[in-house]
Order: C-alpha cells, then structure tokens, then sequence
C-alpha cells in the first residue's frame, strides 16, 4: 500500500477510535446526589434519566408535596451534574478531533470534491 493510503488508513482508525471512546465515556457516566436533608438520593445517568431513586427511613414525616419537591429537585440536582460531565466529555472529544482533523495533510478545512465548493455548481 502507498503511504498515503497507510495514512489515510491511520487516520480514519484514530477517528473510529476517538468515536468509540466517548460513546463508551459518555456511557458510563453516573451521577448519584443526596438532598440536603439526607432524605432524598437520586441517580441519574448521562442524559439526565433517572437510573435509582432511594429514601431515607424519615422521609415519609415531611409529607407527599414537599417529599415530591424533594425528589424533583435532587434528580434535577444529579442531571446538572450529568450533564456538566458530558460536556466536559464532548469538549475533550472535540478538542481531540478538531487537532486530528487540522494535522491532516492540506490542514483545517476538508477540501471540496472536484474542485467545487459547497455554494457553487461545478464547472
């Protein structure tokens, strides 16, 4: 194979590769929060959907209505939480392929096929 081809090659694997990567980081994210009060503890995962919930042996004393408010705002709680670590993760990723796709031979910007751009009709 010529050496543009094995490079080429190299590249499109490290791009696979750093997709993998982050779909298997942002899988594994996990964000357990407790109310203050040690009544509520939420987890949720990393888009925010509520992956276990658990109550203290006190939390039926504050009744329905504020136990509710309790649940709500801890799990909102864990999902702020979630999603700050997944967009510390998409902007490590981007940060990786936007140098990946740069040290390319040409740099930046990927050229146009054919010599056209994306606003203008071939000749």
């Amino acid at each position: 194979m010529s050496s543009a081809m094995d490079e080429l090659e190299a590249r499109a694997r490290a791009q696979l590769d750093g997709l993998r990567e982050v779909n298997e980081k942002l899988a594994a994210i996990s964000v357990r929060e407790t109310s203050p009060d040690d009544r509520v503890t939420a987890e949720v995962d990393g888009v925010g959907a509520l992956t276990g919930l658990w109550f203290s042996p006190t939390a039926h004393a504050i009744g329905a209505t504020e136990l509710g408010d309790l649940v709500v705002a801890t799990a909102s709680t864990a999902a702020a939480h979630a999603f700050a670590r997944r967009a510390a993760v998409l902007e490590d990723f981007n940060e990786s392929f936007t140098e990946l796709v740069a040290s390319r031979p040409g740099g930046g910007r990927p050229r146009s096929p054919i010599g056209t751009t994306p606003h203008s009709p071939a000749s």
